[in-house]
């Protein structure tokens, strides 16, 4: 019996470009939390005494701009090097062509497995053969797993690729292999890299993406981490363990019904302490996304500037969250009646609105008269208003939505005033 663990996706020293324009961002917490993961990755192998430590591609993310993020690396390596921990590792398509790589000196112990053809690393100790092969260039379309040698009788034998297998959403389709390409090779574990998002692909035998180490966007939510995988005979079971320092969320609330501000503003709070119960202390970087239709649909729209503070006003109550932006996708109830207004000069801008929604020439005439006034805006209003791009149609179409709720607003008031 031993145990390894199977990362993948470290990305360290991510760049989180344009990071610092979102207004109270932390930003050194943001850039050293790959940092933080890989040293919780090392902490985790020796507390659990690992016979080995797999990376399944792109430990880093291109070529470094700073000869510090090998060093740190290599700093790491060390600790596992000298509780006697060996190390394998594969590149991905965004270390494939890292050159300061390939210069710089590691223990003993780890094997940076070349490009070219697959080759097989053998630990004596735990009587298991690693097979894998490096990308020797970031667009990799061949079938990389093709080439796997068969199994080393009598040893456990471990697959270590990068991948997409037959195509994950949000990944390039680099090394592109199927299930049965996998399975044929008799493997006792593969060891996948590439997709971010934590995969069992299948279970006899394990199949496994473990996600990324640390989530670096919005994009990435949830618990990030490895897998310690526990081998009996034959028989491999791997176990997530969550290594991140930084949980991205998206926090929904649901705001149909909602009559008054303070409902609105209870269920905000609840909805960022249920978040931070789960987070176990970590720090959190929380979309927060309103959604239902409700009275207070048209004032939400209208004040884009008060509700985003107060939400951050709420996230101090709760703890160590910094809201990353507030998305509306509010709607008015049914019984709005937008005829009561149709004498008004507002009246007839909600008709034109109406009209460019319902109209596909009227909608592109109007997105390309705005994408320039657009550009011009300030970073942090056009995240704060949702605009940072209006070519996607659906984005634009929920521009025209919001706009429609501002003018309901706005008209409501007067007709309250008359």
């Amino acid at each position: 019996m031993f145990t390894f663990l199977h990362a993948a996706d470290i990305h360290l020293d991510s760049p989180l470009r344009g990071i610092e324009r979102y207004e109270q961002a932390p930003v050194e917490r943001l850039r050293g939390a790959t940092r933080r993961a890989l040293e919780n990755l090392v902490d985790l192998a020796l507390r659990e005494r690992v016979g080995l430590v797999l990376i399944a591609g792109d430990l880093y993310d291109d070529d470094w701009d700073d000869f510090r993020t090998g060093l740190f690396f290599a700093a790491q390596m060390a600790r596992l090097d000298a509780a006697g921990i060996p190390t394998v590792i594969v590149a991905g398509n965004h270390d494939a062509a890292n050159r300061m790589t390939r210069r710089l000196p590691l223990p003993r112990s780890v094997t940076l497995l070349l490009p070219g053809q697959p080759q097989t690393v053998r630990i004596e100790a735990c009587q298991a053969a690693i097979h894998g092969q490096s990308f020797g260039e970031r667009a990799t379309r061949e079938n990389l797993a093709a080439a796997y040698p068969p199994p080393v009788k009598g040893w456990f034998n471990i697959g270590l690729l990068h991948t997409s297998l037959t195509g994950r959403e949000g990944h390039d389709p680099y090394a592109p292999c199927s299930l049965d390409d996998l399975r044929a090779k008799e493997y006792d574990y593969w060891a996948l890299g590439h997709v971010h998002q934590r995969e069992v692909v299948c279970r006899d035998p394990p199949i496994v993406f473990p996600g990324n180490l640390q989530g670096r966007t919005i994009r990435e939510t949830g618990p990030k981490g490895c897998e310690l995988v526990r081998v009996e005979g034959r028989r491999a079971t791997p176990e997530p363990c969550p290594l991140d320092v930084l949980r991205w969320e998206v926090c929904t609330i649901d705001a149909s019904g909602a009559e008054t501000e303070d409902d609105l503003t209870e269920r905000i709070r609840h909805g960022l302490a249920e978040g931070a119960a789960k987070a176990e202390g970590r720090l959190r970087a929380v979309r927060v996304r309103i959604e239902g239709a409700t009275p207070l649909c048209a004032a939400l729209c209208a004040e884009t500037d008060r509700w985003p503070e107060a939400i951050r006003a709420l996230a101090f109550e709760v703890g160590d969250v910094w809201i990353e932006k507030l998305r509306l996708d509010v709607s008015p109830p049914p019984q709005v009646d937008g005829s009561l207004w149709s004498d008004l000069p507002l009246g007839d801008l909600m008709e034109y609105v109406d009209e460019v929604r319902n109209s596909p020439e009227a909608h592109a005439a109007l997105a390309a008269e705005l994408k320039d006034f657009v550009a011009r805006l300030p970073f942090d209003r056009r995240t704060s208003l949702g605009l940072l791009g209006l070519d996607p149609p659906e984005r634009f179409q929920r521009t025209l939505d919001e706009v429609g709720q501002m003018l309901i607003h706005q008209l409501a008031t007067r007709e309250a005033a008359r």
